[in-house]
């Protein structure tokens, strides 16, 4: 009789281990899943199109600072009308797509977020690229009165934010994985 509490007994606790085993792999498959799709499909695009951006931009001010380096539009004289019309050009040709790339992952992506609300830097994005979505809507109908989005543009909160979510998650893909760190 022993013997046969014994064994069930055995048998149970086996049973019970392998579930919670089991349990475990399944709940770190899905986690590992969904940390794949943030990456893939939010993080890794949003950085890859804040770090293009921020080059492109910095090549731009490279060609048409003022001869003090600053911007025409932080500076005490207003832009010229060459320098506007190659502020336009960049602008519907360069910026523009990028950042509306950038406000329609948010828009598509947004169920892969870490966070449990949606950040304020990425309501401030939506906002800019639709600022400047009425700006080259009158620029199209010759219209060139403004030239820059009624909401400024988050450049470097955007760019941390991006670059933060993307190097977490990438840490915790390799934890996932069971990779080591390296130092």
């Amino acid at each position: 009789m022993i013997t046969v509490v014994v064994t069930i007994s055995l048998a149970f606790v086996g049973y019970t281990v392998a579930y919670l085993n089991g349990l475990r792999l399944s709940q770190r498959q899905e986690r590992l899943a969904r940390v794949n799709r943030q990456l893939s499909d939010f993080y890794g695009p949003l950085f890859a199109l804040t770090e293009a951006n921020s080059r492109i931009f910095h090549a731009f001010m490279a060609r048409n600072a003022r001869e003090d380096g600053r911007s025409p539009f932080a500076h005490e004289l207003p832009p010229t009308e060459e320098e506007l019309a190659e502020w336009r050009l960049w602008v519907t040709t360069v910026f523009l797509p990028n950042i509306q790339r950038m406000r329609d992952l948010v828009l598509k992506h947004a169920d892969l977020l870490s966070e449990a609300e949606m950040p304020p830097i990425l309501l401030q994005l939506s906002a800019h690229v639709s600022g400047y979505e009425i700006t080259a809507a009158r620029w199209e109908r010759g219209d060139f009165d403004e030239h820059l989005s009624v909401v400024p543009f988050p450049s470097e909160e955007l760019a941390a934010y991006a670059h933060r979510g993307f190097t977490d998650l990438m840490r915790e893909q390799g934890r996932l994985l069971g990779r080591r760190r390296s130092h």
